[in-house]
This record gives C-alpha cells, sequence and structure tokens, in this order.
C-alpha cells in the first residue's frame, strides 16, 4: 500500500471538497481549484476527510495513488491557506517592479524583460536599500506558481562564478573557483 495514498486528508473549516465523476473540486476561501483524476482511482469524502483508493496493486494504480492524493492535498492547503514564493535578484542594477500582473524586470541586458503574470497570481515587489531587489508570489495553485517562478528564474539564471542572477530566498548555490592566478 503506498504510504503517502493511504493517508486521509482532513479539511479545514471553510474548505469543500465535491467528486463529479472524474473531476475533483475543491473550494476555499482563497479560490476555486479542480483536478481531472484517472477514472480508475477513486476519491470519498466523509466526515471532513477526503480519502484516496485505488483497484488493485498494479504499478500503475500504485504510481497514481500516491499522485492523487499529494495533488488534493496541495489544492486543500491551497484554497486555505495559499502559497508563495520569493525570488531575489542578485547582481548590480537588477531591478524589479510590478503595474498589475506585468512585472518588469531589468536583467542586465540591453532591454528590460516585460513578464506577463497569470491572473491567479498576486506579485509584489521589494527593493530595500542595502538588500537585493525581491519578487514575491502568490497564489493558491502550486503547480501554476512553481510554473511562473522557474520560468523567471530562466530569464537569467545564477551562474556559479558570481553568483549574479534570479534565485529563490534562501536556496544555496554552488560555487566554483575563479581562474588561477599566473606564476
Amino acid at each position: 500500500m503506498s504510504r503517502i495514498g493511504k493517508l486521509p486528508i482532513t479539511l479545514p473549516a471553510g474548505v469543500e471538497v465535491s467528486v463529479a465523476g472524474t473531476t475533483v473540486t475543491v473550494k476555499g476561501k482563497k479560490g476555486t481549484l479542480t483536478q481531472a483524476i484517472e477514472g480508475d482511482i477513486k476519491v470519498n469524502v466523509a466526515d471532513g476527510k477526503v480519502e484516496v483508493t485505488r483497484p488493485t496493486d498494479q504499478k500503475r494504480h500504485r504510481s497514481l495513488h500516491g499522485l492523487y492524493r499529494a495533488l488534493i492535498a496541495n489544492m486543500v492547503h491551497g484554497v486555505s491557506e495559499g502559497f508563495k514564493t520569493e525570488q531575489e535578484l542578485v547582481g548590480v542594477g537588477y531591478r524589479a517592479s510590478n503595474k498589475g500582473q506585468i512585472l518588469e524586470l531589468s536583467l542586465g541586458y540591453s532591454h528590460n524583460v516585460m513578464f506577463e503574470l497569470p491572473k491567479e497570481i498576486t506579485v509584489t515587489t521589494t527593493a530595500e536599500k542595502g538588500q537585493n531587489p525581491k519578487v514575491i508570489m502568490e497564489s493558491c495553485d502550486k503547480q501554476l506558481i512553481g510554473a511562473v517562478a522557474a520560468k523567471i528564474r530562466s530569464l537569467r539564471k545564477p551562474e556559479p562564478y558570481k553568483g549574479k542572477g534570479i534565485k529563490f530566498t534562501g536556496e544555496i548555490l554552488r560555487r566554483k573557483a575563479g581562474k588561477a592566478a599566473g606564476k
């Protein structure tokens, strides 16, 4: 039995889960999320708990069992508390600002990069003196916020020699030694 899949998901106050055919819908104070699930996997909602069950012990069913339980747990956490991602821009002259859903990044290119964010994500930018500029994103959808954060990071990945680029707050970069001095 899957160790993750067999754990029941406890629903916090104010969160509703409904199952219609092969679609699971989770509603909460932060929003509404839906997830299509495989027809073989069954989702039961009772007594403030969500349980995911599988029909057999086939390898495919075992892998989907844990997957869908984790996806539903992330949806429940997202609509009740939400997810937050912080990224910092390390480098001289790197700046970030936002106007609504448009994120404007100055990353050392000849032009500023304009990045349009989905409406499900709220973004704030901070630039304090003596600190690196930060981009803070919040959303109820963990998959979406992770994909957007990865896309923003891909605009200027941290390089291993000086550490310049866009990195997640708290991320430890593997640094390389520079060129050795000549004789």
